[in-house]
């Protein structure tokens, strides 16, 4: 009776671990902490085209109810030579995301550049605040180098990438393959003219939603970056004055009486 005893425990434990395994793995993904990945059809410079697969995994620091991209990366083989790259925005913790948000892919001559934008303030700031808001990388044949704007070729124009991946995550898994029209439509929807197409000359201040836009604050005696979107979000021109009070903002820096016009 004992032994028959002892096997029944050991089972019922086996199968509470079970239980638990299963369970955790279907919070990790419902909470974000899985990966995802999609196929999408790029449109080079040239009219021709190439299949690239990306993924992202969620997590890193966020306000409630958000799960900013973690890691993202972006795989695809260079046309006639077949070689098979990949490039990847890291996590890093003085950002707490991935640095960047893929904007494009490029290639000219069998070398591949990307273009990407800093994924919010503190990379912007971490990315010495670029004017138009880039940071372009070129493949020397061994690793992925930062390069200058000057360095971008000129041929390259247009945002060939989705790059609002949060926001149709869902879509673009559902998918499978975007086709460069589709990728097309989903870049439509964005304001910022950053988006719309690589820029050359910087972004002039005021434009809605550009990181460009961020002020810079002094709060608790640690350095913070601020985007537009915390001022016009305020309810009313008081509200946004207080919120400057609040944050330790100079009233000559105050954003409030430009976006609400004094009123």
């Amino acid at each position: 009776m004992s032994n028959k005893h002892s096997l029944l425990k050991a089972f019922s434990t086996i199968g509470l671990i079970l239980t638990l395994g299963v369970s955790m793995s279907a919070d990790a993904g419902l909470f974000g902490f899985g990966g995802t990945s999609w196929k999408e059809e790029v449109q080079l410079h040239d009219g021709s085209k190439i299949i690239v697969e990306r993924s992202q995994t969620r997590g890193g620091r966020g306000e409630v109810a958000q799960s900013p991209i973690k890691e993202h990366t972006i795989t695809f083989s260079l046309p006639g030579s077949g070689q098979v790259m990949s490039w990847t925005s890291e996590y890093s913790e003085d950002v707490g995301r991935a640095n960047f948000n893929l904007l494009a892919l490029h290639i000219l001559n069998g070398t591949p550049y990307v273009v990407t934008r800093p994924n919010g303030d503190l990379s912007y700031n971490k990315w010495g605040r670029p004017n138009p808001p880039y940071v372009f990388f070129k493949h020397d044949g061994k690793a992925w180098q930062r390069i200058p704007l000057t360095e971008f070729p000129s041929v390259f124009k247009e945002m060939n990438l989705v790059n609002n991946t949060s926001k149709h995550e869902k879509e673009l898994i559902s998918l499978g393959l975007a086709s460069a029209d589709r990728v097309k439509e989903f870049n439509d929807s964005l304001r910022q003219p950053e988006l719309k197409t690589i820029l050359r000359e910087p972004v002039k201040p005021g434009t809605d939603g550009s990181v460009v836009n961020s002020i810079k604050i002094d709060y608790y005696d640690k350095a913070g970056w601020l985007s537009p979107d915390w001022f016009s979000d305020q309810p009313t021109y008081e509200a946004c004055l207080k919120f400057c009070e609040h944050k330790g903002i100079r009233p000559q820096d105050c954003p409030c009486a430009k976006r609400f016009k004094g009123k």
